[in-house]
């Protein structure tokens, strides 16, 4: 009889500086990872098991010091192997990376062969490590001779970047996140950075307890989170920016508030942009604006009396037809007042992605070559073809995102690679996009998770290295160059993209350009390439970098470029100086005439459709989707509408409406279909919608259908914040609420409702369904509820109507909630309950006392309560009163809360309201008593404006709060 002989096992816990993969403030993170070794005396073999186990802000990051979002707080949540991509396929049957490699570069070959490099083209993600963008670019403009490689990052950055350029003569941000606490007034314009770069936020808000006489102005149709902390918010007409910016310069000149020094020594152009801003008096910015003379003269009195000020925009100024023009006119301002290049001053660019600025340094949009330098330069053409011996470098600029969709319509382009990105749902036009990947020869889609909108349409997928899988760097929005460390191994047969492309440039007979071993070693190639014939003519320089060694690299420090032999620890600000990298080494003042969006409002289509993003979630979800707590702020998309919209069209919250546009109209194409909120916080005429949602999470909430593909004529970045829409009521003959411990494929759900929205709670899954009238449905008879998105196979139609509505074949609650059982139970206890007098009929299915599924269906809405329903699903076994709560639908007192708010620690609106009440009169005293607003930050905002509401309500009653806090 033989015995086992114990195993050895060993636990190591190990830290490990990254940076986390969401917005552009580029926060630096700290994840525990717990190696635990086993291994058995007579076996050579250990069994290594790699887990990680906790995650924190890194305290000594500059971006944040050791703060996070509640997005990044819960990365390791979306961390799971459910969801990834792990194998190739082609044609969607699985394939070894061997054959997978030999046919993208085969299909290159072929294309080059036959159309020539321009039918080719790659685009990529301001998700993507440098290291992945660089070879990238490399390879299609090196080596395949085409500039027809752009990235997502053209909707998001591409107006800043051309502003900058024209004024600068470079795509250098001059400002630091150290300006936002060193400040005399920062102007918010076209940001909610309280949801959307909530880091940063938190440090303008310390900044403005520090320094009572700070002031904050918010530039925002809409008042959002950010305007808590606001002194003042400007909510204009949208895209009148420009007038806004041009009246601030005119107000400078006129009341002698020019720094007359610093325009004559380091500017050119004044006069000519002088000119043009002189139509903006006023009354004439008052009236194109839409606000009051008052409130404007505060704001250009503030401006001009501060002796310093920084201009903090985003996708509210750039995601326009005329987004480099307004952002021109806002660094006219700083130019003409001189607020440029010191301490708290200068026009602040934030970006929105991870690696959106790394993706530009290494020449990752069509119209510029690596390192910062200009396709058109011959100079510049030359440095780059000699560095990478390059035999075919490009000479011309390539398709923008938007032009290159259009060229793939056309038939033009006939391979793409698509990296890292959700065209189908970022990009404006929808049903443009899908008949382009459909009417492409090949599509290659390298991505992390095995659905989405876009591998819908690929003929070869390949399986990329998720966050914590891969190895590299990242620049956030100041400039700092951050390392991105592999935690663990890659899953399944993923890899780097930088790997895959590199393979595939070796079968293409470029084995001695791409031979690179590590990661390192493409970031030394990069470095030394911004130096390369440098001597201080170009902005980006990272020559300092450029020798490092593979243990150098790993232990790179956080550091600002520019760095070199003048500065080898990096560069807090730019033009400290005056001298800029224009010809003239002046920055340029430039002429900016006010332009109106291109999708007006019509009689037909008479609302403005503004669109961006909700605190828990980031782009497309693919990441955020994953974890539970990230839906419980936000479960749903809502259109939110003004009252007098709600009134004028007898809407009440959460009824459904369909939204069309030109560009999607419901007699052609897939509605939009989707619940409201009703809003005062906007403005009448207007509607806001976030752009999360999917066909991956819905049925019909797909809003980039609704956008033209209207861009700017300089950045070529779409106008995604303007379109023109009409909004229609819907009225459901039925709706429900659904609960099931098991996840469910569009295909069934399509079976179920005309119409459904998916939600992930942490011990089940919730969906809203609702069956409409025949008569409200536009049915396309070619097509039926089965063939609605099936993400499990990847199926997807170009272009799709509703479903034949199925009040073809259910009637009445008792038909709906049976035809619900059939599809969901064959063998479990099952359960149901009608109450007349509420109109609703609930049912249930048990396993041995475990909750299996619930439904609530109703003629009218189905309101869930998602905390209690989670709750009974992580139960063993239902007791009698829990069943006849649940048949009645009546949740337990302590899961009638209200929303919640703290996502960190579960706080919802009653408890807090209850404690305002009590006398927790500020965030601080909340914070003590709750907890909440005090890990990530990212509720404060909402709590300021639950304490504000309470204190009108307490005026209203003439009570009013005389508490101080000391």
């Amino acid at each position: 009889m033989s015995v086992d002989k114990p195993a050895i096992m060993q636990i190591v816990d190990t830290q490990i500086h990254t940076t986390c993969p969401y917005c552009g403030v580029g926060c630096g993170v700290d994840v525990c990872k717990q190696t635990v070794r086993r291994q058995a005396q007579d076996n050579d073999s250990p069994l290594i098991n790699e887990h990680l186990i906790g995650l924190s802000g890194q305290v000594s990051h500059p971006a944040n010091y050791g703060k996070l979002c509640v997005k990044g707080s819960h990365l390791l949540e979306t961390n799971s192997p459910e969801g990834r991509l792990l194998y190739p396929s082609i044609e969607g049957n699985r394939a070894s990376w061997t054959d997978a490699l030999d046919t993208v570069a085969k299909k290159i070959s072929h294309v080059v062969d036959e159309h020539g490099p321009d039918a080719v083209a790659f685009y990529l993600s301001g998700q993507l490590l440098t290291e992945d963008y660089y070879v990238a670019n490399k390879l299609m403009k090196g080596f395949i001779g085409s500039a027809n490689v752009d990235t997502n990052s053209r909707l998001c950055m591409s107006s800043a970047v051309a502003a900058y350029k024209r004024a600068f003569g470079a795509d250098a941000v001059p400002c630091c996140y150290d300006d936002l606490s060193n400040t005399d007034m920062i102007v918010l314009i076209g940001s909610n950075a309280a949801w959307t770069h909530p880091v940063l936020y938190q440090r303008m808000q310390l900044a403005k307890q520090q320094n009572s006489n700070m002031k904050m102005v918010l530039i925002d149709p809409r008042s959002t989170a950010t305007a808590t902390e606001c002194d003042l918010h400007l909510a204009i007409r949208p895209g009148s920016d420009t007038w806004l910016f041009n009246g601030l310069l005119n107000f400078i000149h006129a009341n002698q508030a020019l720094n007359q020094d610093y325009i004559k020594q380091y500017t050119e152009g004044f006069e000519q942009a002088l000119l043009e801003a002189q139509n903006a008096d006023l009354a004439t910015v008052a009236k194109h604006c839409d606000i009051a003379i008052q409130a404007l003269t505060t704001f250009y009195s503030w401006f001009v009396d501060s002796p310093s000020t920084i201009s903090f925009y985003s996708m509210g100024i750039n995601q326009s037809t005329s987004g480099v023009d307004k952002a021109n006119s806002i660094i006219n301002c700083h130019l003409a007042s001189g607020k440029i290049g010191k301490v708290g001053s200068g026009p602040f660019s934030i970006t929105g992605q991870p690696n959106a600025m790394g993706g530009r340094e290494v020449g990752g949009l069509a119209n510029m070559l690596a390192a910062h330098m200009d396709i058109h330069n011959t100079e510049h053409r030359s440095i780059v073809s000699r560095f990478w011996k390059a035999p075919n470098l490009a000479t011309q600029t390539g398709l923008k995102a938007v032009d290159m969709f259009d060229a793939m319509a056309q038939g033009k382009i006939k391979f793409i690679w698509i990296i890292g990105t959700n065209p189908v749902v970022s990009m404006p036009n929808r049903n443009l996009i899908e008949a382009a990947l459909i009417r492409c020869e090949t599509v290659v889609v390298s991505d992390v998770v095995d659905k989405n909108d876009t591998l819908g349409f690929a003929n070869i997928v390949l399986p990329a290295s998720a966050w914590s899988e891969k190895d590299g760097t990242v620049t956030n929005s100041e400039r700092c160059i951050s390392r991105q460390r592999a935690l663990v191994a890659s899953v399944g047969e993923s890899l780097p993209d930088w790997q895959a492309i590199c393979e595939v440039a070796k079968r293409l007979g470029y084995r001695e350009a791409f031979s690179y071993q590590h990661a390192g070693e493409i970031f030394c190639e990069h470095a030394a390439l911004t130096g390369f014939e440098n001597d201080g003519r170009r902005d980006l320089d990272l020559s300092a970098l450029a020798q490092m060694n593979k243990t150098q690299f790993d232990k790179l420090a956080p550091v600002q470029w520019p760095i070199n032999k003048s500065a080898p620890k990096g560069t807090p600000r730019m033009f400290t100086d005056g001298r800029f990298f224009t010809p003239s080494g002046k920055a340029q003042f430039i002429v900016t005439a006010p332009m109106a969006p291109k999708q007006v409002t019509t009689a037909q289509y008479p609302l403005i459709l503004n669109t961006g993003r909700m605190r828990d979630h980031w782009h497309t979800m693919t990441r955020t989707g994953k974890a539970a707590k990230l839906h419980q702020h936000t479960q749903q998309p809502y259109l939110y509408v003004h009252p007098a919209e709600a009134k004028k069209y007898a809407l009440a919250d959460n009824d459904l409406v369909s939204l069309s546009s030109a560009q999607n109209t419901t007699e052609r194409h897939m509605p939009i279909v989707l619940p409201i909120k009703i809003d005062s916080k906007q403005r009448s005429g207007e509607v806001f919608c976030p752009i999360h949602w999917s066909k991956t999470y819905t049925s019909h909430v797909n809003i980039a259908a609704l956008f033209s593909s209207a861009a700017d004529p300089i950045s070529g970045q779409p106008e995604l914040k303007h379109a023109a829409v009409a909004l229609s009521p819907l009225k459901p003959l039925m709706q429900m609420v659904l609960y099931t411990r098991q996840a469910m494929e569009h295909r069934a759900l399509a079976k179920l409702g005309d119409y459904y929205v998916i939600t992930a709670l942490e011990n089940a899954f919730m969906y809203r369904l609702a069956i409409f009238s025949s008569s409200q449905v536009t049915a396309n008879p070619q097509l039926s509820a089965d063939s609605q998105t099936d993400t499990a196979t990847n199926t997807m139609p170009s272009a799709m109507n509703l479903p034949p509505s199925l009040t073809k074949h259910i009637t009445t609650l008792e038909h709906w909630t049976a035809h619900i059982t059939q599809h969901l139970s064959s063998h479990f206890e099952l359960l149901a309950y009608e109450q007349a007098a509420s109109d609703s009929r609930q049912c249930m299915a048990l396993d041995e006392g475990k909750l299996q599924f619930f439904c609530h269906a109703s003629h009218q809405l189905a309101t869930p309560n998602s905390d209690w329903l989670n709750d009974l699903f992580n139960q063993a076994s239902l007791n009698p009163e829990q069943r006849n709560r649940l048949l009645q639908h009546r949740a337990e007192p302590r899961f009638t809360q209200g929303k919640q708010v703290c996502s960190c620690f579960k706080v919802h609106e009653n408890t807090i309201v209850e404690a305002i009440q009590q006398g927790a009169t500020t965030v601080f005293r909340l914070g003590e008593g709750l907890k909440c607003g005090t890990n990530c930050g990212s509720c404060k905002s909402e709590l300021s404006q639950l304490i504000a509401q309470h204190k009108a309500l307490d005026n209203n009653l003439n009570k009013i709060d005389i508490r101080v806090e000391i």
